[in-house]
């Protein structure tokens, strides 16, 4: 199988078809076969195999489709008219997943095409190859052959193709012509609706008769009606509670009615215009009075408020010299515990020296032992702490050490430092 891939040219182009079974990635050998590969490329970018199915399906051998009619005979070019056949050496019909151009004799290709579902040498130089399917998709394209076949070779649930797309165009100048989908011809009797109007039968239900009386009613009511406008009035003209009189004969009443009482109220005030001044005398005085009552009234008031007032600015007061003197307790308080903490403090820094002092050694040994450590402490704060003054004591320290040096050298007498005697083997 290796050299049948070996001797295989290589490809350029590529289709994607998907259909009922899965995915198809179609490789195109366009240089080898260029007519075949544009005219699939320009019927798939056109969604010419759209909802095509495959129409024939031989086990073991080939399942075809491209047929937009779904019979066998019927597709076409996008020449317009079959093209010749392109065959090449290096294109056999030698193993499955091959793509071929369907035809019904020498240079008759259209729009069918068929995938190899096994070895057909019989097929040699009579269809063209123009493409292989590739990678796991190859097992879609096996898929598409498990389905039950009549006796002329047609499928009883065939795949179908739902779209197609172009992945790799090597034809740059492929133009798609415009929608060019076929439109089957409907019979007459599916394209007309049935105008056949239902019927009630009122029969069927447990409450047949009222629910007729009331249909009647309503359609009675309803040819009554046409063409004009409906309101309650014109529905219910029986209810008692509806007037019969019209709405704008009723105002005019209310109208004159409302004229009536007011020249009636204009007459009651012209007879009482005479007894008016008899009792001008009266009413004066009691409009005085009633000043008289108000301002005392309002005195009253603005001292009711004012001792208002006061009482509340005093409770202010109250509450704000409260508050701060709650204020002034807590910072005194405040003050006390921070005393208090500085001082307790100072005391247990103080205790642990106190008690070295106080508490007797028991021992010589103990004894000797605290002071050496306390002049350990002494000489250690005593010592200045790392930088240059730390340097120049250790100078000094290296001074000190040289006059030692110098001065044991000195103190030592020569007949200490005479050389033994070489010959002398007593010491070994």
């Amino acid at each position: 199988m290796s050299n049948i891939y070996i001797q295989e040219p290589p490809t350029n182009g590529k289709v994607l078809l998907r259909t009922t079974a899965g995915e198809i990635d179609i490789e195109l050998w366009s240089k080898e076969a260029p007519k075949a590969c544009r005219n699939f490329i320009q019927l798939c970018m056109e969604e010419y195999y759209n909802n095509t199915i495959f129409h024939r399906v031989v086990p073991g051998f080939i399942v075809q489709g491209g047929d937009p009619t779904g019979t066998g005979s019927g597709g076409e070019s996008v020449y317009g008219a079959p093209f010749k056949d392109e065959f090449h050496s290096r294109l056999r019909f030698n193993r499955r997943g091959l793509v071929a151009m369907a035809n019904a004799g020498p240079h008759d290709n259209g729009s069918q095409f068929f995938f190899t579902l096994g070895r057909a040498d019989e097929l040699n130089n009579k269809h063209t190859i123009f493409g292989k399917v590739t990678g796991d998709t190859i097992y879609n394209m096996l898929r598409l052959a498990e389905v039950e076949v009549d006796k002329e070779e047609r499928p009883l649930s065939p795949h179908k193709i739902r779209s197609s797309e172009v992945l790799f165009n090597p034809f740059d100048d492929i133009v798609p012509r415009p929608n060019r989908k076929l439109k089957k011809d409907k019979p007459e009797e599916d394209t007309k609706k049935s105008k056949v109007k239902g019927t009630k039968n009122f029969n069927l239900l447990s409450f047949g008769e009222e629910a007729e009386e009331e249909e009647e009613e309503v359609s009675r009511v309803s040819q009554s009606m046409k063409g004009k406008s409906k309101s309650s009035h014109d529905l219910l003209k029986d209810d008692p509670h509806l007037s019969s009189v019209p709405a704008v004969k009723r105002l005019v009443c209310d109208f004159q009615f409302l004229k009536q009482i007011y020249f009636q109220y204009d007459e009651d005030e012209q007879d009482e215009d005479a007894d008016s001044a008899e009792d001008e005398a009266a009413s004066d005085e009691r409009f005085q009075i009633k000043e008289r009552i108000a301002k005392k009234l309002k005195i009253d008031t603005s001292e009711n408020t004012k001792q208002q007032l006061q009482e509340e600015e005093t409770k202010t007061e109250r509450k704000t010299t409260s508050r701060s003197e709650e204020l002034r307790k807590e910072a005194r308080q405040l003050k006390r515990e921070l005393l208090e903490a500085k001082h307790k403090k100072e005391e247990r820094a103080l205790r642990p020296k106190e008690k070295e002092e106080d508490e007797p050694a028991p021992n010589s040994v103990v004894e000797e032992y605290l002071q050496e450590k306390r002049k350990y402490e002494d000489k250690r704060k005593q010592q200045p702490k790392k930088g240059v003054s730390r340097e120049d004591q250790t100078l000094a320290l290296l001074d000190q050490f040289k006059t030692k040096l110098t001065q044991a050298i000195e103190e030592t007498p020569e007949n200490e430092l005479s050389e033994p005697d070489v010959d002398n083997d007593e010491g070994w």
